[in-house]
């Protein structure tokens, strides 16, 4: 009986046998086909990853429009002739410095804290002094092209009617609006299209030495607008 016992089992441990190694070679391929799926999330993973860190290395800061220099023929020849190219700084009069007043308060006040009353006392001295910034005569009536961030004002689905023009990004919505000089209230005949917060661009238009307030900021000069267009970034 133990011999047929044994050769039972012997038989039965043959039978079994295919099985138990299809069982593991089942395991051994889908130990593999799982190893191989991690390993392509593994590598997609990094590929994603290096590729964030490339946009980020190569996307290209917010340009200051404050500091720009002028570049010759950029709008074409009839924009040029009809509209003249400005930079910012020259909104103001040639010996103002809008920055030199807040020198020195910050120098006056740098040992103030935040919650010093002296302290909102200088914030306010500055901030009356940049509401009331002067502007260049010889800029008042003339026809310009210049370039900057757009900060909405009016706007339906038909497009944007109303809209400050600011020198750089985040002006008078992450950080609080430059010298009034420094603002252009646009206005549009008809709605712009396409137009966005924070868009850069250029506008052409009549410039008038006009104060106007608004929710977002004072500005001292006002423009009816003839022409939006992307700004372009010059070919390095």
């Amino acid at each position: 009986m133990r011999r047929i016992g044994s050769s039972w089992r012997s038989r039965l441990d043959a039978f079994l046998t295919p099985h138990r190694s299809s069982s593991r070679a089942d395991r051994r391929l889908r130990s593999g086909f799982h190893n191989r799926r991690i390993a392509v999330w593994i590598g997609g993973g990094v590929a994603a990853a290096f590729l964030v860190i490339a946009v980020l290395l190569i996307r290209r800061p917010a340009i200051d429009f404050r500091w720009l220099p002028k570049s010759a023929g950029v709008g074409g020849a009839e924009l040029d002739a009809k509209y003249r190219e400005t930079r910012w700084y020259e909104l103001g009069p040639k010996d103002w410095d809008p920055y030199k007043t807040a020198r020195e308060l910050r120098r006056a006040g740098k040992s103030f804290d935040d919650s010093d009353p002296r302290a909102a006392e200088l914030l306010k001295k500055l901030r009356d002094i940049w509401d009331n910034a002067p502007v260049n005569p010889a800029l008042d009536g003339a026809a310009v092209r210049i370039p900057g961030y757009v900060v909405p004002l009016e706007e339906s689905k038909s497009g944007m009617t109303e809209f400050l023009l600011v020198p750089y990004f985040g002006a008078c919505i992450h950080t609080p609006p430059p010298p009034s000089n420094q603002i252009l209230h646009v206005t549009a005949s008809r709605p712009v299209e396409n137009l966005h917060s924070m868009d850069n661009v250029w506008i052409s238009g009549h410039l008038n030495a006009t104060r106007s307030d608004s929710s977002m900021g004072m500005s001292s000069y006002a423009m009816t607008l003839d022409l939006v267009q992307p700004y372009v970034r010059p070919v390095q």
